[in-house]
């Protein structure tokens, strides 16, 4: 009873947030809806005086129910099926992956650009937009306002590459009677779900593809997803390692660990083992839904915390390394299809 007490009212305001948000995303896929989330609730919260009625709510649903989506996306990962017809595409996962990071860490020095920030849009970039900043963002503890930061930089570059990369395709040679090369393209070059579908769709849609440009690209993209697991143990054995040189103490492994991340893995094998015994992927879908939800009840409350002013005041450099980023992972996809005579 004290859980619903204390936390109904920004539970509420999430939900109330959250449900023009996913008809808006719906209706405007190539922003999502998330980004809707993102930008009702920064507008929202302008306009409410007292916000201390809201904040347990709210805190809950940045933290834990952001947790919770990343657990519920693992009932969309068939294991068998993605390692199969995405290990084609796995060199170029790794090195764009790879790329990016690297990107990210460099340019954080150079540009002297908060850590959290800058880790956040490198893996956002990198392996699956949103979904991997919503796993990655309790790990390092981030702050609703470097959330929100990453978000808006992966949102631009997303729709950038849903709008520039068809036509990209063309210009480059890709095949026009497969979907196979755009497909690999859009799974690996461009940031979130939602652009990926979009980008992949418009091939499909030109050329008449049906939908193997789509099938193609999502596979690509469920199976660098799974690098949510690599990067989040990584990021968690970093933190405590960095905690106990800076201040002699060491910091136990299980207050950091990302122990969602495990029941990420779980759901998963469920699903990879229900599959096989003859259960239909279509049982799993009402999983995958409630973790979009979650996703933007979690970007809900992410706006609601956040300062738009103080949010566009210090875009610049987000912005330059996230440009850097796209740039860096395009390139290198690219360059790796070509060689590996994908176009």
């Amino acid at each position: 009873m004290n859980f619903i007490k204390e936390k109904w009212k920004g539970l509420l305001m999430c939900l109330a947030i959250s449900i023009p948000s996913v008809l808006l995303g719906k209706k405007f896929p190539i922003i999502g809806g998330p980004v809707f989330a993102i930008l009702i609730g920064m507008v929202l919260t302008m306009f409410i005086k007292n916000k201390d009625p809201y904040e347990p709510g709210i805190k809950y649903t940045s933290k834990k129910i952001l947790q919770y989506a990343v657990v519920l996306l693992g009932f969309g990962m068939n294991l068998e099926v993605v390692m199969e017809t995405g290990k084609q595409s796995l060199p170029i996962i790794i090195c764009t992956i790879s790329t990016s990071l690297i990107i990210s860490y460099l340019l954080h020095r150079k540009l002297d650009m908060p850590e959290k920030i800058s880790t956040l849009i490198g893996v956002g970039s990198s392996i699956c937009g949103g979904s991997a900043i919503a796993a990655t963002a309790p790990v390092i503890d981030a702050n609703e306002e470097e959330v929100a930061q990453a978000i808006s930089v992966i949102f631009l570059f997303n729709v950038l590459a849903a709008l520039i990369f068809p036509s990209l395709g063309a210009l480059l040679g890709f095949s026009t009677t497969s979907g196979e090369a755009f497909g690999v393209f859009a799974g690996t070059a461009v940031n979130d779900t939602s652009s990926v579908t979009a980008a992949a769709s418009t091939w499909d849609s030109i050329y008449q593809l049906g939908s193997r440009t789509l099938d193609k690209a999502v596979t690509v993209k469920l199976t660098r997803t799974l690098a949510i697991i690599p990067i989040t143990l990584f990021l968690a054995f970093r933190r405590a390692r960095k905690a106990e040189m800076e201040n002699g103490n060491s910091i136990p492994l299980k207050q950091v660990f990302p122990f969602f991340i495990l029941f990420f893995i779980g759901a998963s094998i469920i699903t990879t083992v229900a599959t096989s015994a003859g259960v239909s992927p279509e049982f799993f879908l009402p999983f995958k839904e409630l973790s979009k939800f979650f996703i933007i009840m979690a970007m809900a409350a992410i706006g609601f915390n956040t300062d738009i002013v103080k949010l566009v005041r210090s875009g610049g450099k987000p912005i330059l390394l996230g440009m850097s980023c796209w740039i860096g992972i395009t390139a290198v996809t690219l360059t790796l299809q070509h060689f590996m005579h994908i176009w």
